[in-house]
């Protein structure tokens, strides 16, 4: 356990050396993608600037999060040559259609009894961006919801108030405790970044 313990740490500290002499941005308001990367013990920054996330209705499944983690990378115009900037657009599809934040309380509690007893899947696209190249990586998982009844959909609502979650919900949140019956994937995708992922490109880029 120990040599595995000291051969992780190795492994950290070699793509730390390799990625010192970037500056990876993170593109995002979200406290948990924050809280991610402060996990993954690799060195960031905040930038975020506001962009409008309109996306053509012909675009389906992970060509919207593509799109759309590109388009926040967009207005990011003033890069320096040793800037990593990472963006990224998590929505819910289900019944071949995009479901992204709710509007308000009454959205949420219809988006909830959508997902009541059924298979969804959850979309996250990450792109990394700096002057001279840009890559966008995806990941799709599978998630099952037992069928919610209303007390509990109210309930949820009314105490975590999922406003600001696609799908309107938090698979981290009672919901998740009480409502998912299975996932297929990775379960940090779900809530918001495919840490692995993540991980996995950085070591390609420190690589190049």
């Amino acid at each position: 356990m120990l040599h595995s313990t000291l051969f992780n740490y190795n492994l950290l500290d070699m793509l730390r050396e390799k990625l010192k002499n970037y500056n990876i941005i993170l593109a995002s308001a979200s406290p948990r993608r924050q809280a991610f990367f402060k996990e993954l013990d690799l060195g960031y920054t905040i930038q975020v600037k506001e962009v409008n996330e309109i996306y053509d209705t012909n675009l389906t499944h992970s060509k919207i999060t593509d799109y759309l983690s590109q388009l926040k990378a967009s207005v990011f115009v003033d890069l320096n040559e040793n800037d990593i900037l990472i963006t990224s657009d998590t929505i819910v599809w289900k019944d071949e259609k995009a479901l992204g934040k709710p509007k308000d309380f009454e959205e949420a509690e219809k988006m909830l009894q959508n997902l009541s007893g059924q298979m969804h899947e959850v979309i996250t696209s990450v792109c990394f961006t700096s002057k001279d190249f840009q890559k966008t990586v995806n990941d799709v998982t599978k998630v099952w919801f037992k069928p919610l009844s209303d007390e509990e959909i109210d309930y949820y609502l009314k105490n975590y108030k999922p406003f600001d979650k696609a799908g309107s919900y938090g698979i981290q949140e009672w919901i998740g405790y009480i409502g998912i019956e299975k996932i297929e994937g990775c379960y940090f995708n779900v809530m918001g970044l495919p840490t692995r992922l993540v991980y996995k490109t950085l070591t390609e880029i420190a690589n190049r």
